[in-house]
């Protein structure tokens, strides 16, 4: 079977990896001399043009049949992710001699359920940095995976993607050779399985022999991706990759960390935040939601990354099916992180698991996991019903549901109370092009909590439900009064962040109306050096933004100029 098949690459001695040094999931010593001797001698081993067919990258909260581990280092840590990981699917452990994982995992009773290996040469255990990619042709029709240059000098783990490939019998498509060579890492990425990624602006700085047109266009090409969202570097994250502080839990829901105000990178998450969520809606239309997060000081310092701790997060996680693993690092934090990931993700089994060891090599649970995706997916992609005032008319579901052989049926599930029987209503198939189904919920009274969930049967026989966990994950909105308004009196111009700045700056602004006129930043002599915003000022919340990198270290001011305020506030660039 092959699961249980063993694949040896002779191009490698394995004999002695495993006793070679910890690499970080930063550049080693020595490292950034090597890249470009690295980059010149890549050579391509899969199908290196793009899928004839059009492509979709998966989602992390969709259906997998595989986490991938590299057994090498921190192996405390990875017999916990095993122990948590073999009731959801198999693991695959990419090792150098499985005798000696199965002993240590005996010798930790760590059952060896849904335990397989795949012998290959490796160089460290960061496999999200330079594993595979979960990509479907077609929307749902045939698995493929999609593999970058890796960027770091480290070729043994490069290949660990085709080693991958050939376990599973997949085709593997590598961004390797020009005009398609990426150089990338899975630390920076996150798809909402829509076509909508997330990266921070070190894609742009690692591929700068592409322009960024160049480089969308490779990963619409490769991953079906049609909006790239790519947001400033963090200046005291080491390794500028946004799975250390930033998550999609769905299709609408952003888990973003948060530092205490000014603090390490919490002025500029709060910008890139900002700018986020002033300049992109969902897929759907609607707002992101947020769902905050904290980032914790190091435990026997206190101190955080900008007095020298190290970068501990709970943004690190990773979902295996219907169970999510969330670094832990003491009791003081980790009860409200699990708290506020338990809030999130109703349902699903939140698991901690102490990653003091691997976050000072700069990693943690998502950095040592990838995965790959089921060969057989059923997708259900939907939006969740916000809170609503509406007491009349039922509460239109909308879900996109499909599978390579049709959907036989899909249904929805209600009800006001979890500890009581769900109500089953009949979707109906309402736009074929889209593959849209639609049910609808009776309308309720002021107060009435609503719970929800969507199950589907495809013609093959397959099912799924979403929230994967449903019955015990739901969809919940819930039925409240009237909205109060708070009237506005005058400006509130709200202090710009972060401040000092240094690239991408945040000014939030609360208008009592709407208004004609300018904002402009000056420096100490008077001189207006930037236009943030010319013309109309619209009533309410609205965030501006600038870019101050390249404007020259000092002091400035931002003033706001209408036909019926002036007020400033001062900023300074670094």
């Amino acid at each position: 079977m092959r699961h249980f098949l063993l694949f040896f690459c002779t191009l490698f001695t394995i004999q002695g990896l495993a006793q070679q040094p910890v690499l970080p999931a930063t550049m080693a010593p020595g490292e950034p001399a090597m890249m470009q001797g690295y980059l010149n001698n890549i050579e391509p081993n899969g199908i290196t043009t793009p899928p004839a067919s059009p492509v979709r990258t998966a989602a992390e909260w969709e259906e997998i049949q595989a986490i991938t581990i590299t057994w090498t280092s921190y192996t405390s840590v990875l017999r916990q992710i095993i122990l948590a990981a073999q009731q959801e699917c198999k693991v695959y452990i990419i090792c150098s001699d499985s005798n000696t994982v199965k002993n240590n995992l005996n010798a930790n009773s760590i059952p060896l359920t849904n335990v397989c290996y795949i012998i290959a040469p490796y160089n460290s255990v960061w496999i999200r940095d330079y594993g595979q990619n979960t990509v479907y042709t077609n929307d749902v029709d045939s698995l493929i995976l999609v593999d970058w240059i890796y960027n770091r000098p480290r070729p043994r783990d490069d290949t660990v993607p085709r080693s991958v490939a050939r376990a599973f019998n997949i085709p593997i498509y590598e961004t390797t050779q020009s005009p398609n060579d990426i150089v990338h890492t899975g630390g920076n990425w996150m798809s909402d399985g829509l076509g909508t990624a997330f990266s921070s602006e070190l894609v742009l700085d690692e591929n700068q022999n592409h322009t960024q047109a160049e480089i969308d266009s490779i990963h619409a090409h490769f991953m079906g991706i049609n909006r790239y969202v790519k947001m400033e570097t963090l200046p005291y994250d080491g390794i500028h990759h946004i799975d250390m502080h930033i998550k999609l839990l769905d299709e609408q829901t952003l888990l973003v960390g948060q530092y205490p105000v000014g603090v390490a990178d919490g002025p500029q998450i709060e910008a890139n935040l900002q700018y986020v969520l002033s300049n992109f809606l969902t897929p759907n239309g609607t707002p992101y939601r947020i769902v905050r997060i904290p980032m914790p000081p190091e435990q026997a310092s206190g101190d955080y990354p900008d007095q020298g701790g190290d970068y501990l997060t709970y943004a690190n996680a990773t979902f295996i099916n219907k169970t999510i693993i969330v670094p832990q690092y003491y009791m003081q934090y980790d009860t409200t992180a699990l708290r506020i990931w338990r809030e999130a993700c109703p349902g699903y089994n939140v698991v901690g698991i102490n990653s003091n060891t691997t976050i000072s090599a700069s990693g943690s649970l998502h950095c040592i996991t990838h995965c790959v995706g089921t060969d057989d997916p059923l997708l259900i992609s939907h939006f969740g019903l916000p809170n609503t005032t509406n007491t009349i008319t039922p509460y239109q579901v909308d879900a996109r549901i499909q599978h390579r052989s049709g959907i036989q049926a899909a249904t929805l599930y209600y009800t006001f109370d979890t500890l009581q029987p769900y109500t089953a209503v009949s979707m109906a198939l309402t736009n074929a092009a889209l593959n849209t189904w639609t049910g609808y919920i009776p309308a309720q009274p002021v107060g009435t909590h609503v719970y929800y969930y969507i199950a589907a049967t495809a013609n093959s026989g397959k099912s799924q439900v979403r929230p994967m966990p449903a019955p015990d994950a739901y969809f919940p909105f819930e039925v409240t009064g009237p909205l109060a308004v708070e009237e506005i009196m005058e400006p509130v111009f709200s202090h710009a962040f972060p401040n000092p700045s240094h690239g991408l700056t945040c000014v939030p602004l609360n208008m009592p109306g709407q208004d004609e006129g300018r904002m402009v930043l000056i420096d100490m002599t008077g001189r207006e050096v930037m236009v943030v915003h010319q013309g109309t000022f619209v009533q309410g919340e609205k965030n501006y933004f600038l870019n101050t990198e390249t404007l020259e270290a000092g002091a400035y001011q931002l003033v706001l100029m209408t036909n019926n305020y002036r007020v400033s506030q001062p900023l300074m660039v670094r």
